[in-house]
C-alpha cells in the first residue's frame, strides 16, 4: 500500500475508530432517551377484576374492562436541561472521535514509515554484506600469501558477522512493522502490510513558530472537549438547581367499566364510560439538601476541568514549539548527512581511480564501499526523521487528515 491507502483503509476500519464511532452513537441515542418524557406516552390495558363490597380501586384506577393513561412533561425546567446535557455530551463524543481518528492517522504514518525505513536499510544492509564478503575473501587470500597478519582475517570475519546480525535484526524490524501496521488497518496478526514505492510531499510547514502555536490551539480537539466537558458539567448544576422549579405534566385516563362491579349499588350516578384529562402542577416547596449538594458537586468538577484546560493549552503550546523546533534540527541534519554521503560517494570515485592505477587494493575498496553504504543509511534515517517531524507537526497544528486530502 501508498501512505494514502493506508491511512484511507485505517480510517475506515481500525477498531479504535469503530469503537468511538460507536460511543458517539450511543452519546446521541442518548439525547433521545432524555428527550422521551416530553413525548405523549399512551398505555392501554385492562383492570378487569372481581369486586365484592364496596369497588375499591387498584393503583388508583377503578376496575374497569379496559383502561388507558396518557402522561407527558409539559414543563420541567430540571429534564430541559438535563436534555442540553446530553446533547453536549454528545458533541463531545463527536470531538472524541474526531480525535481518535487524527490518533490513529499519526500511528499509521508512523508506522508506514517504519516498516519502510526498516526495508529499505535491511536493503542496503544486504549490499554491505556483499562487499564485507569480498573483503574477507581478499583478506583471507592476502594472509595465506604472507601479506597481511591473522588478525585482518578475524577482523574482517568480525565485520562481516556483524553486518549480518545487523541485517537479521532490520528484517525482525521489519516484520514488526508490517504486522503491527496490519492491525492497526484492521486486519489480522497474520496478516502484513508492505510500503509500496512511492515519491510524497511532506505536509506543508506553518509559516513560523507562532502560527503553528495558533493553529495547534484552534484546532485542538483536546481542548474543545475539554469545553464540552465544562458546559456539560454547568448544565449539570443548572439542572440541580432546577429542582427548586415547579414542572407540569399532561395527564389523562380513560375506563370503561364491567356492568357487574356493583358501582351501582354505591352511588347515585353510574356510567360505563368514563374519562379525565388535565394538567398536574407541582411546586416543590422544601426539595432538601441534595439540591445544593448536587450543585456545588458539578461547580467543583467544572473547576477541575476548568484547571485542566488552563494546563493543556500550556502543554500543547509547549508541544507544538517542541515539534516545530524538533523539524526545524531534523532540516539541519538531513543537510550535513547529504554532504556527508556526497564525500563518502566522492571517496568510492577516488579509490575506483587508484586501484586501476593499482596504488590502492581491492579491500580498500570495498571498505569504501561499505562507508558510503553507512552513509545512505544516515541519509535515509534523516529523510524519514524530517518527515516524521512533518507529520508530527501537522498532528500538533491539526493540519494532518487535510494534508492527506
Amino acid at each position: 500500500m501508498t501512505l494514502r491507502q493506508a491511512m484511507e483503509r485505517a480510517l475506515q476500519q481500525n477498531p479504535e475508530i469503530a469503537i468511538a464511532r460507536l460511543d458517539e452513537l450511543k452519546a446521541h441515542e442518548a439525547v433521545r432517551l432524555q428527550k422521551d418524557p416530553f413525548a405523549p406516552h399512551l398505555f392501554f390495558g385492562s383492570g378487569l377484576a372481581y369486586t365484592n363490597g364496596f369497588p375499591m380501586s387498584i393503583d388508583g384506577a377503578a376496575p374497569s374492562v379496559v383502561q388507558g393513561r396518557v402522561s407527558q412533561y409539559l414543563f420541567n425546567r430540571q429534564q430541559s436541561y438535563v436534555v442540553a446535557r446530553a446533547k453536549e455530551e454528545a458533541r463531545g463524543a463527536g470531538i472524541a472521535s474526531a480525535a481518535k481518528r487524527e490518533d490513529v492517522a499519526f500511528r499509521t504514518a508512523s508506522l508506514f514509515m517504519d516498516a519502510e525505513r526498516a526495508a529499505r536499510a535491511g536493503e542496503m544492509e544486504r549490499k554491505e554484506l556483499d562487499s564485507l564478503q569480498k573483503v574477507l575473501a581478499t583478506v583471507e587470500s592476502r594472509v595465506q600469501e604472507g601479506r597481511e597478519l591473522p588478525i585482518d582475517a578475524k577482523r574482517a570475519a568480525f565485520n562481516l558477522a556483524q553486518a549480518r546480525q545487523t541485517a537479521d535484526a532490520l528484517d525482525a524490524d521489519r516484520e514488526s512493522a508490517e504486522t503491527t501496521l496490519a492491525i492497526v488497518l484492521g486486519y489480522n496478526a497474520d496478516d502484513r502490510v508492505r510500503p509500496a514505492a512511492e515519491e510524497r510531499a511532506a505536509p506543508p510547514m506553518p509559516a513560523s513558530e507562532e502560527a503553528a502555536v495558533e493553529s495547534a490551539l484552534q484546532s485542538s480537539s483536546e481542548l474543545r472537549h475539554l469545553e464540552s466537558q465544562i458546559a456539560a458539567k454547568g448544565l449539570d448544576s443548572r439542572a440541580a438547581k432546577a429542582a427548586r422549579l415547579p414542572h407540569m405534566d399532561l395527564v389523562a385516563q380513560y375506563g370503561l367499566f364491567a356492568t357487574f362491579n356493583h358501582y351501582q349499588d354505591y352511588f347515585l350516578k353510574y356510567q360505563r364510560n368514563n374519562g379525565e384529562i388535565g394538567v398536574s402542577f407541582v411546586l416543590p416547596l422544601l426539595p432538601g439538601p441534595g439540591v445544593s449538594a448536587s450543585a456545588a458537586q458539578a461547580d467543583t468538577e467544572a473547576s477541575k476541568l476548568r484547571i485542566q484546560l488552563a494546563n493543556a493549552r500550556n502543554q500543547i503550546t509547549a508541544d507544538t514549539r517542541r515539534a516545530y523546533r524538533e523539524l526545524r534540527k531534523a532540516e539541519e541534519l538531513r543537510d550535513v548527512s547529504r554532504l556527508d554521503l556526497e564525500v563518502a560517494r566522492e571517496q568510492v570515485a577516488v579509490n575506483l581511480a587508484l586501484l586501476q592505477e593499482g596504488r590502492i587494493r581491492l579491500s580498500q575498496v570495498e571498505e569504501s564501499r561499505i562507508t558510503e553504504s553507512a552513509k545512505w543509511i544516515a541519509f535515509y534515517d534523516s529523510q524519514y526523521t524530517v518527515e516524521r517531524a512533518h507529520w508530527d507537526l501537522a498532528r500538533q497544528t491539526g493540519d494532518l487528515l487535510a494534508a492527506l486530502r
